[in-house]
């Protein structure tokens, strides 16, 4: 097979040029979505978001944290964006083609587009990104693992040459996800400490300003912008606000126009939601597809023995976590797939039932008796909740519900930089309450978390338990390359059975996520990544 046999309808998806897939995108949107994008938009103003926690990072090139893919595409783009249903559009690529062997990407890029910088945008940025998210990013290292190089045989085309096939990377390729960095500010020293990741220079709608630490970010209306004559406002202000309080305040009195991430209390949840100047949207969370869970660290040698991972397990009750700690801002799910991954999601997975009496027999049989850790323990463990409300929540239900069978709690809490520092560098904690994202498919979402390579210091969202097994291994490294859609499901569904038997985590809820805005900001949510998107055609309107 050679590089010139290609697949004409995955060519044609591509469209011809930037009118096809404008009326492709608009024909894809549900009806309250082409209604909110219809009429004149008016140009200007100033656009305020609040993303919690401030994010460690500005640029998605080495880093997957979700405050940092809230703000990333903002100025750095990617190849491709996605409709609700996950189907590609143009941006920085205007038409792609795929070889029949799943072999070979050829994308056909945009011209006439510039860095910030006024440099031009050529193959070569995308080539030497593309490379440095295989090196450096925790999800990019799975999906472009299989990558061997990336042709440029001249400046608007670059071909993605594979070993073996990569069924899920045409939907991989977002501006939050793989976004496209500048070669010329990025092809000196490693990525992951490049200054440009904190002063992004991109080819997006926006152009960096100021960050100033623990309250915004700064951009401004990129005047050159390819998809004249986006961007509407003017100004792109991204406020921190670390009290949710607070927050929920500023939401309520206008001080900010979108707020992604349901980012109030959660007991403020229903009383906002009938607040008529705000409009709380479930979409825009297709890409995303968060899930909460306990992570135990298999470097304790108390939690290396099976038998003490299931007595936590039936010390917890799920229920009460749903119901009381989230105020029911979830769904129990049994395993680590969302839901909204229906096609690979498995329902019927055994889930250990809430038992404490079972519990202590269990400790008991591992040889964690009353007393051991000194009083009536058995054990002592120290937790890391991600810094947000659930987090912190769950973390006090667990510290009260492991009491209850001897084993004592000590919940760390910190900002998010030390936290993701104490996870993945310090690996300074026993259990860990995090929320993951499952993104648009499971190789790049969950793979990250439970496969053994990547298993590695520093490397952050990765797999924070240690968890190796090669069975699991070979499971996810075979659905990773199956282009036969029945055996890939098949692949999944036997690694989440081998995670619910090991238990390296408990997954706990799949979390409803919404955008909070004001009715007067129209266009913001219009793809699959919502608020992670560039905010290109968002505007303010009477």
């Amino acid at each position: 097979m050679t590089e010139r046999t290609l697949d004409r309808r995955l060519f044609l998806q591509g469209g011809a040029g930037l009118g096809l897939a404008g009326l492709t995108g608009l024909a894809s949107l549900p009806a309250w979505a082409q209604a909110r994008a219809e009429g004149t938009p008016t140009r200007g103003g100033t656009l305020t978001v609040l993303i919690d926690p401030e994010p460690p990072t500005l640029t998605t090139i080495a880093h997957s944290a979700g405050a940092s893919v809230l703000i990333s595409a903002k100025t750095t783009e990617g190849l491709l964006t996605y409709g609700f249903d996950l189907a590609p559009q143009p941006q920085l690529a205007t038409a792609w083609a795929v070889s029949a062997d799943g072999l070979q990407y050829t994308f056909t890029l945009r011209r006439g587009v510039r860095w910030h910088d006024g440099r031009p945008f050529t193959s070569a940025d995308v080539a030497h990104s593309i490379g440095l998210l295989k090196q450096y990013h925790p999800r990019g290292r799975a999906t472009f693992s299989s990558l061997t190089e990336v042709r440029t045989p001249d400046a608007h085309t670059a071909v993605l040459v594979l070993a073996k096939p990569v069924p899920y990377l045409l939907t991989a390729l977002s501006a939050s996800e793989s976004p496209i960095v500048p070669k010329h500010l990025y092809e000196n020293g490693k990525a992951d400490a490049n200054p440009a990741n904190n002063a992004p220079v991109g080819t997006g709608p926006f152009v960096f300003k100021e960050w100033v630490r623990g309250s915004h970010v700064t951009y401004e209306r990129n005047p050159d912008y390819w998809d004249n004559p986006k961007p509407y406002v003017d100004r792109l202000i991204v406020r921190f606000i670390p009290d949710a309080a607070a927050r929920a305040a500023a939401i309520e009195k206008g001080e900010v126009q979108l707020a992604p991430g349901t980012p109030v209390p959660l007991g403020d949840v229903e009383r906002l939601r009938a607040k008529p100047n705000l409009v709380f949207e479930p979409n825009g969370y297709q890409y995303i597809n968060n899930v909460t869970r306990l992570e135990f660290n298999l470097e304790n040698p108390a939690l290396q023995d099976l038998r003490v991972r299931q007595a936590i397990a039936q010390a917890i009750n799920r229920q009460v976590v749903q119901k009381t700690v989230w105020y029911g801002q979830g769904r129990l799910i049994p395993g680590p797939v969302h839901p909204a991954l229906a096609k690979f999601y498995v329902p019927d997975l055994p889930v250990l039932p809430y038992n404490p009496k079972q519990s202590e027999a269990l400790l008991d049989e591992a040889g964690l008796t009353r007393g051991k850790a000194g009083g009536n323990l058995r054990l002592r463990l120290a937790l890391t909740p991600i810094p947000n409300e659930g987090g912190q929540r769950t973390a006090e239900y667990l510290k009260q519900a492991l009491a209850r069978i001897g084993i004592e709690v000590a919940i760390n809490g910190q900002d998010f930089a030390t936290y993701v520092r104490r996870i993945y560098t310090e690996r300074a904690f026993d259990l860990h309450v995090s929320v993951m994202s499952n993104t648009f498919d499971p190789t790049v979402g969950i793979q990250r978390l439970y496969w053994s390579k990547n298993f590695k210091k520093g490397l952050p969202f990765s797999n924070g338990s240690g968890y190796a097994n090669p069975e699991v291994d070979r499971l996810l490294e075979a659905a990773a390359i199956e282009i036969d859609e029945t055996r890939r499901q098949k692949d999944f569904a036997e690694f989440q059975r081998h995670v619910a038997h090991d238990l390296p985590d408990i997954t706990l809820l799949a979390l409803d996520n919404y955008t909070i805005a004001d009715r007067r900001v129209r266009g913001h949510t219009v793809g699959a990544d919502g608020i992670a998107g560039n905010l290109a055609g968002a505007w303010i309107g009477a």
